[in-house]
């Protein structure tokens, strides 16, 4: 068999694997479908559990029923494209909007055990105390303050939220919550990082949520400030917005965001 051949034949076992209404692959009887339907069964299965393992809060927070619905959602329209069955949780927050649309939590809360997940694994980083971050910007004047750049510890994260994502997480550590019952009454955000080992997140308003995405977009502290100001911004709002995001730095030092300045 040639290399093309090969090929052919296992992309055409795939598309069975992934797709029971695939054409089957060359040569293929009723004998070999009837085993591809155990296989394409057992390797759904696989991708469920695995799924139900990464997303423990979010199958006890939505059931075992629709969790199953979502994961089997997931698997078919989502298959890994990693070696590791690790990675099956990617994209898993999309997976939950889609199907569970009239409770936009669910998407958060997958969001949120994705991005601690990862952070488990993240690489280690020195944090930048507040003594080395004085020593650094102790000449500094405004366009330096301006132009500076702060460098973020690996996989931090932040995200706009519309529901207390801690009242959700330390109700289900204390064994059940209600769908819906966690809405915030204005916008708010979500911020994750790593203390340690230990994966670990707190819930901030919407504009910290924002600077902090702009800063892991390259923003400058004096875009940040801008960003904080809105539009048409007068001098008092430009002053105003540099308070805020002084506090805001102020608050990701403490808690060792940053790692470095560029």
């Amino acid at each position: 068999m040639s290399a093309a051949d090969l090929a052919q034949q296992q992309a055409a076992f795939m598309a069975q694997v992934l797709n029971e209404n695939a054409a089957l692959p060359a040569g293929w009887g009723n004998s070999q479908a009837a085993g591809m339907q155990v296989y394409r069964g057992n390797y759904r299965s696989a991708l469920m559990d695995a799924l139900g393992d990464t997303f423990e809060r979010v199958k006890q927070y939505v059931g075992d029923a629709p969790f199953a619905q979502v994961a089997a959602h997931h698997a078919i329209t989502n298959p890994p494209a990693s070696w590791t069955i690790d990675d099956a949780g990617a994209g898993f927050e999309d997976s939950c909007a889609q199907l569970f649309g009239n409770n936009p939590e669910v998407a958060e809360l997958a969001w949120l055990e994705w991005t601690m997940l990862g952070l488990a694994t993240a690489p280690d980083a020195e944090p930048l105390n507040g003594e080395d971050f004085g020593s650094a910007t102790a000449e500094f004047g405004d366009e330096d303050w301006g132009a500076m750049k702060l460098v973020l510890a690996p996989r931090t994260a932040a995200r706009e939220v519309a529901h207390d994502l801690t009242a959700i997480w330390n109700s289900l550590g204390e064994g059940g919550a209600e769908l819906g019952e966690f809405t915030l009454e204005g916008p708010g955000g979500c911020l994750v990082w790593r203390e340690g080992e230990q994966p670990v997140f707190i819930m901030v308003n919407a504009e910290q949520a924002r600077a902090f995405r702009a800063v892991q977009n390259g923003a400058s502290y004096g875009e940040i400030c801008m960003v904080l100001a809105g539009d048409n911004a007068g001098e008092q709002d430009i002053a105003d917005a540099a308070m805020r995001a002084g506090a805001m730095l102020g608050g990701w030092l403490n808690d060792g965001l940053i790692i470095g300045l560029a």
